[in-house]
């Protein structure tokens, strides 16, 4: 299990993943869109700590149901039926859907476990995150540890961190939502061997 305190490390640029992001996406012009579960708005509210973040951040769903997911955010009723809630393709389809349906350059994702028990079948700490972009989706499996505070809050920094990544490398070119929808692909996870990437390429 990766502590939470793990998602915190620093990636490079000064300050917060929430400054840094809305830095970024003022920089390119780009907005962002939340879609959550275990984190119920606290990613939103990240990012609307920064000053200036009104330019950005158009607005997010809480999702904690699953009929709230499939009804708001287009996530398909018979994946959830598969797989359940808690699924990388699940995740993805959160960031696709928020990013659709507000018509954002970048939708953010959060689905997972937040304990302090587990919750289908998964244990606590089990987290997807995903960040739906000009050039497709990427998702990545979080496996935390800590309390359900520190669980959801590490959560917070990791799709923030993640945003910040991908926006940095297309923040000069930001495109129009696409209606993205690919096939998964897999592939290793940059900085813990115990978590994947996911991308589904935008059409």
């Amino acid at each position: 299990m990766v502590p939470a305190a793990a998602a915190s490390q620093p990636d490079g640029d000064a300050g917060t993943p929430g400054a840094q992001l809305v830095a970024r996406l003022t920089e390119s012009g780009g907005t962002v869109a939340c879609a959550e579960s275990l984190t119920a708005g606290l990613v939103a509210a990240t990012i609307a700590d920064t000053p200036g973040a009104s330019v950005v951040l158009l607005g997010g769903v809480v999702a904690y149901a699953a009929e709230v997911k499939t009804r708001l955010l287009d996530v398909p009723a018979g994946l959830v039926a598969q797989v359940g809630t808690v699924d990388p393709a699940v995740a993805v389809a959160m960031a696709e859907g928020v990013r659709r349906r507000l018509g954002s350059t970048w939708g953010l994702s959060t689905t997972g476990v937040a304990g302090p028990g587990p919750s289908e079948g998964k244990p606590a700490g089990t987290v997807h995150i995903a960040v739906a972009g000009p050039s497709g989706t990427v998702t990545r499996q979080l496996e935390l540890n800590g309390t359900r505070a520190h669980i959801r809050s590490a959560t917070v920094d990791a799709v923030l961190r993640l945003a910040v990544h991908e926006s940095g490398a297309t923040r000069r070119t930001p495109t129009p939502p696409s209606e993205a929808r690919g096939t998964v692909g897999l592939s290793g996870h940059p900085g813990s061997g115990s978590a994947s990437d996911r991308t589904t390429p935008a059409t």
